[in-house]
């Protein structure tokens, strides 16, 4: 074969295979978004420019839901194409199917902090076993256990909020989010990273990094993209930050399996200490001593999903903490009843000992916190990937189909809760379970969230120890958030309220 003619091959081959890729995959694709309608497009970037930040994005959401209805097409990019989907008949078909378990393109993003864990790995035998072999770690018997340190880390809180005591204006979200941070890292690995009282630490400075990195790198066009990512800025601090992060996981993991081996060697394992109390058993107990079939984790599957409940585990309680919050100083009539039900629970005690069974006893609470969760989701869109081709009402939904979650817009369906902007606790004291996928703020389905009691146990013990202590009052002068969905639906002008001690 002559040089010229190998030039010719290499030519045709770079037109063919777009072509190939246009034929067998992406026009399959465009005509299946044929049947839903979309908003205006411009050529090339489609509906991106929509999207050029966090709450333009938000608005945007929710704007074509409004106009286009509850599935809704989505082009971005010259190629992308996304279903916005909050109708419920598909989402309870979309969420159930076990035939749909991989999560959106973008998780990949997050890979590098916690590899292949519960959060990232699309399905299949790993996810299975992990799956298996962390629900026993949310087992009630657990949580229980992990009441007096939500109780040590609130108290830490309340001492932080008191220097705020008279001010009519506090960003509640910047003391909130310390305080679940050291909670997590408490549960989690069994270790006090104490960043409430630690302004400069290393650690939480590491853990917002990552954080940040990964929704710039999911609204960036050039950062998504790793070859260019190298040479940015962001790279360099990822590399830092993850040396911190995954050292001092590793150097956990690897203390506390010496100490399990040591005891099992001795025979001397005991489930209470010195003093006959019953010892904690944190997240990364539960995964040291697991196994499912006789498979257990090695130390990096550990280290994935102790990184993977740090990541999820904190700034979803935080923001869901300080919206409630933000609610309660809103709607005073609801503050006095959830004070009435703490006061019904503990009487005129200032400092009670608060015991799992009286969290579960406030009742009230729990409605306040369903109904926080509908108005300010921490996760209020999520994606799906359809891997294989499916079949929805006598339709192939074609692999490669990117599918956006919007339970933000199912929340707010008059539909399923009438005046779908009001704050009124009360709607949740009628759900009569007929509509199980119209409230998903921890997703549902065999992919919901694993840790979702052990999120509302924790946000019901901050609720609680604040409302007893502090008497709320909206923000002077007036504050409106700006809310924007990153990691998780933050307000980028913080969450203002007005605190006074009791």
């Amino acid at each position: 074969m002559t040089a010229s003619t190998e030039i010719l091959f290499a030519l045709a081959a770079i037109l063919l295979i777009p072509l190939y890729y246009y034929f067998t995959k992406l026009r399959r694709i465009e005509k299946f978004f044929e049947n839903f309608p979309n908003p205006p497009m411009v050529p090339i970037l489609g509906n991106a420019r929509d999207f050029r930040s966090g709450p333009e994005f938000f608005k945007s959401i929710y704007e074509y839901t409004r106009k286009y209805g509850k599935m809704v097409h989505m082009k971005i990019g010259p190629v992308g194409h996304v279903l916005l989907a909050s109708d419920y008949k598909f989402l309870e078909f979309l969420l159930t199917n076990n035939n749909i378990m991989a999560k959106s393109t973008d998780m990949k993003f997050l890979e590098p902090w916690v590899g292949k864990g519960l959060a990232t790995v699309s399905g299949g035998p790993k996810w299975k076993i992990h799956r298996r072999i962390i629900t026993p770690a949310f087992h009630f018997k657990i949580l229980e256990q992990f009441v007096d340190i939500f109780e040590s880390a609130s108290n830490i809180l309340v001492q932080k909020l008191s220097k705020e005591s008279g001010n009519k204006s506090v960003d509640i979200y910047l003391y909130v989010t310390r305080c679940a941070l050291d909670v997590i890292c408490e549960t989690a690995m069994g270790t006090k990273v104490d960043v409430q009282n630690t302004e400069a630490s290393l650690y939480f400075h590491s853990v917002r990094e990552m954080c940040r990195i990964f929704l710039a790198r999911t609204t960036s066009v050039l950062k998504r993209y790793d070859f260019i990512f190298r040479f940015t800025k962001d790279y360099e601090i990822q590399k830092k930050s993850l040396e911190v992060l995954h050292g001092y996981t590793k150097s956990v993991i690897s203390s506390k399996r010496k100490e399990l081996e040591e005891t099992r060697k001795n025979g001397n394992y005991s489930d209470v200490d010195d003093l006959g109390r019953k010892k904690k058993k944190v997240f990364l107990d539960s995964l040291l001593e697991a196994a499912v079939d006789g498979q257990s984790l090695s130390d990096e599957e550990i280290r994935e999903e102790v990184d993977t409940f740090m990541f999820g585990g904190h700034d979803t309680t935080a923001t869901a903490t300080s919206f409630l919050l933000y609610c309660l100083a809103q709607n005073k009539d609801v503050q006095d009843k959830v004070l009435e039900e703490q006061n019904q629970i503990f009487g005129e005690e200032k400092c009670p000992k608060v015991t799992y069974t009286n969290l579960q006893e406030m009742k009230y609470l729990e409605n306040v916190i369903k109904e926080g969760l509908r108005l300010y989701s921490p996760v209020p869109v999520f994606g799906r990937r359809i891997d294989q081709d499916v079949e929805y009402e006598g339709k192939i939904i074609p692999k490669g189909v990117e599918i956006l979650v919007y339970s933000h817009g199912i929340h707010m369906n008059p539909e399923y809760y009438p005046n779908p902007e009001k704050f009124d606790p009360s709607r949740f004291e009628n759900i009569d379970g007929k509509y199980p996928f119209a409230f998903i703020p921890f997703s549902a389905g065999p992919r919901n969230c694993v840790g979702q009691k052990y999120a509302m146990l924790e946000i019901k013990s901050l609720l609680s120890k604040i409302i007893r202590n502090f008497e709320l009052s909206p923000a002077y002068p007036r504050h409106e958030m700006i809310l924007s969905p990153e990691n998780v639906l933050k307000s980028l002008n913080g969450v203002r309220v007005g605190i006074k001690c009791r």
